[in-house]
Formats: structure tokens, sequence, C-alpha cells
């Protein structure tokens, strides 16, 4: 059964009206492999480029995508988000790991959220990275952890 159509066959927000509030938490995470010596300039330039602050611009960045999710995915909900945190850190191997952290009280996930909060992140340093290289790639965006629904899931990545 496909759950985002109504019984005419039309698109449809799902109704959640009859599900419990309860805590919602989801973890997401991306990474950003930028190239060694695009990497290597980076942290020479204290990771700043001339267009500012990667890092820093890139959570703000991923924190409003992820406070706008329902406005740019059809079918999510909008959620009174209480808390996202995004942590970004660059591998010894110049690589960009990025986990984005959502939790709401709510009657629906914030899986979305977490993964458009990740997406953005590492989408923001491309964009402030690509003076460096236009090599660089965005890939193994995924779900860690959510919990708080009818079923709880949990990589074991998310354990580490």
């Amino acid at each position: 059964m496909v759950s985002h159509v109504d019984k005419s066959g039309r698109p449809a927000l799902v109704d959640v009206s009859a599900k419990r509030v309860t805590l919602r938490k989801a973890t997401a995470a991306t990474t950003v492999r930028l190239p060694v010596k695009a990497a290597t300039r980076l942290r020479e330039q204290g990771y700043a480029t001339a267009k500012g602050p990667v890092f820093h611009t890139a959570i703000v960045a991923g924190t409003m995508a992820a406070k706008r999710t329902h406005e740019l995915i059809p079918f999510c909900h909008p959620l009174r988000i209480e808390q996202c945190s995004i942590d970004i850190a660059m591998a010894n191997d110049g690589s960009v790991d990025i986990r984005c952290s959502v939790t709401a009280h709510d009657r629906t996930g914030v899986e979305m959220e977490a993964l458009t909060g990740a997406a953005v992140a590492a989408l923001t340093v491309y964009d402030m990275c690509k003076s460096l290289s236009r090599n660089i790639v965005i890939a193994d965006t995924r779900l860690l952890s959510k919990s708080g629904g009818r079923s709880d899931y949990a990589t074991q990545e998310s354990r580490s």
C-alpha cells in the first residue's frame, strides 16, 4: 500500500492525528570527499576559504535546512524541532564527516530532518570549497539511527 496516496489515487499528506506524541530522535551522516591537495589547503587556511569559515557556515546551513524540511520535501509534516546538532570533522584522508542529530516531541519521525540537515551541510561544504577543487564528491548520505516511533533503528556505525 502506498501511504501518500488517497483513496482516489491522488497524492496526499499522511494523517498522523491519531498517533501519540512521543520523543522522536534521528541521526544521519554524510561524507564530503576532498582531493588531497584541496584538503591540505583547507587545513592550512584554518578551515576557511574566501567565502568564510567552512564548517561553521555548514552547521548553520544544515540547521536551517533541517528546520525547513517540510518546505523542501512535499509530504514531510512541519515539525517543531527542539534540538538539532551538526558535528563536522575532517578525517586524516581529507574526507569531511558530517553528522546531524534532530529531536522533537511529535506524532511523526525526524529522519528526513536529520538527512536534510546532513545533506545541506555537505552541499555547503562543497559550495565553500569548490574554489579549491571541482573534484569534490558528496557520498554515503545515510540514516544512522531513529527512535520514538513504531520501530527503532540503529546501524553499527551509530553505536561508535
